[in-house]
C-alpha cells in the first residue's frame, strides 16, 4: 500500500473520523493499530494505520468483539479492495433492508390513516422487520472477504506435496483431483483443467487464478482426510475417494452435457424455482447444501430482480451447456432472461444461475 500521504496525530485521526483517542488506545491495546511513532513518542496515523482502522471498524458494526476481530485480522496485512468489497455487500444489504423496513412501516400507517387497528399480525411483523434490520453481522460477506485477501507463498516441502495426492468427493457429481508434477501441486476438478495452487502454509494452499484456498484436513492420527475448498464465501468439503469416484463423475458430467433435450420436468422446475424466489420461499431441501448457501445468500436480490422483471409470459428452452446446464430463455414482462440449472445424479438441483439474455440468442432457439 503507498503510505506516503501526510500522517495524522491521535487527535487528529479520532476528530476527523469521528471517534476518541480512547478508542485509538484501546484498539492498539488489543494488537489492532501499530502506529508510528515521532522522536517524542506521540503516534502518527497514515494510510495504512487507517487503512486498518477501517477494517476495525467495519467489524466492530458487524457485531464482533475487539478480542475476536484481532483473532480475524491477525497476520495479514489490510487488504482495500477486499475491505471495499465487504462494505459495499453490507450497505447493499443494509439498504434493501431499510427500503423493506421503510415500506411495511409506511404501509401500516396507512392503515392507521384509514382509522384500522393494527392487528396483532402486524404488530409482530413490524416487530419481527426491525429485528432483522438491526441484526448486523454478515458471514458471508466476511468470509468472502476473508477468501479475497492476497496471499503470501511460502515455500513448500516437495517430499510433503505427495501427502495431498489423490481424489476428494464433493458430491456424486463433483470430485476434485490433486496431483503433483516437478514438485508443484495442481487441482482439477471434475470436467475442468487443472490449476495450479500455492503453499501459504502447513496444509494450506491458494490459487491465483482465482480468489479460492485449499485447505487439507487430517484425521486423529494425522493422516489426510478430506480437504475444504474456500471461495465465493463458500465453504466446500470434500471427503478422500478413489479414482473410480472421480471417472464415475467425469463419465456422469459428460452424459449431462451430450443430451440434445432438457432433463424430463426440467421446465417445470424452472417455472416453480421462479416462483418460489419470487416469494421469497426457495426449496432448500431440493438443492445441494452448497447452492442452498449461494441461493440464500442472495435471496433477498433474486426477489427483488423478479418483481422488477414482473410476471412470466414464456420460457423457450435453448440447449444444454458443456457443463451439463439446461440452458432456458424466459421471457418476462420488462425483460428477457437466461436461466441455467443443473440436476445432479441424486435428484437435488446443484447448479442454477441467471443473467440477462440477449434477443437474438432467444431468436436462435427458436430458429433450431
Amino acid at each position: 500500500m503507498n503510505d506516503t500521504t501526510p500522517r495524522m496525530t491521535a487527535a487528529e485521526c479520532a476528530r476527523e473520523i469521528g471517534i476518541t483517542v480512547r478508542a485509538l488506545r484501546v484498539y492498539e491495546d488489543h494488537g489492532l493499530l501499530s502506529p508510528q511513532r515521532t522522536a517524542k513518542n506521540w503516534r502518527l496515523y497514515g494510510a495504512r494505520e487507517i487503512s486498518r482502522l477501517n477494517e476495525v471498524l467495519t467489524f466492530k458494526a458487524m457485531g464482533f468483539n475487539l478480542a475476536r476481530i484481532a483473532e480475524l485480522l491477525s497476520g495479514h496485512d489490510s487488504a482495500t479492495d477486499a475491505m471495499l468489497a465487504l462494505q459495499q455487500a453490507r450497505l447493499t444489504d443494509h439498504r434493501k433492508r431499510l427500503d423493506s423496513s421503510l415500506s411495511l412501516v409506511m404501509a401500516l400507517r396507512e392503515k392507521t390513516a384509514r382509522g384500522e387497528i393494527l392487528t396483532v399480525a402486524d404488530l409482530v411483523t413490524l416487530a419481527k422487520e426491525m429485528q432483522m434490520t438491526n441484526t448486523p453481522t454478515h458471514d458471508v460477506a466476511w468470509k468472502r472477504y476473508e477468501q479475497m485477501r492476497p496471499r503470501v507463498e511460502v515455500e513448500s516441502d516437495p517430499e510433503q506435496l505427495t501427502e495431498y495426492v489423490g481424489y476428494y468427493r464433493l458430491s456424486d457429481d463433483a470430485v476434485a483431483q490433486i496431483t503433483v508434477t516437478d514438485a508443484k501441486i495442481y487441482l482439477r476438478m471434475s470436467g475442468q483443467m487443472r490449476v495450479q495452487m500455492f503453499a501459504e502454509a502447513l496444509d494450506k494452499f491458494f490459487l491465483k487464478a482465482v480468489a479460492a484456498q485449499v485447505v487439507f484436513d487430517r484425521d486423529h492420527d494425522a493422516v489426510i482426510a478430506g480437504l475444504t475448498i474456500h471461495q465465493d464465501g463458500l465453504e466446500l468439503p470434500a471427503t478422500r475417494t478413489d479414482e473410480t469416484g472421480f471417472a464415475d463423475a467425469e463419465a456422469a458430467l459428460k452424459a449431462r452435457a451430450a443430451r440434445t433435450a432438457a432433463a424430463p420436468d426440467s421446465h417445470n422446475m424452472l417455472r416453480g424455482i421462479i416462483a418460489q424466489h419470487r416469494a421469497g420461499t426457495p426449496d432448500y431441501a431440493a438443492m445441494t447444501p452448497t447452492l442452498a448457501q449461494v441461493v440464500r445468500d442472495q435471496c433477498s436480490l433474486l426477489m427483488d430482480e423478479l418483481e422488477r422483471l414482473g410476471a412470466v409470459q414464456q420460457i423457450s428452452f435453448r440447449h444444454v451447456d458443456d457443463h451439463g446446464f439446461d440452458v432456458f430463455d424466459v421471457q418476462f414482462e420488462n425483460g428477457l432472461i437466461e436461466y441455467g440449472l443443473s440436476v445432479a445424479s441424486d435428484g437435488l438441483l446443484d447448479g442454477l444461475y441467471m443473467r440477462p439474455a440477449t434477443r437474438d440468442a432467444a431468436l436462435q432457439s427458436e430458429e433450431a
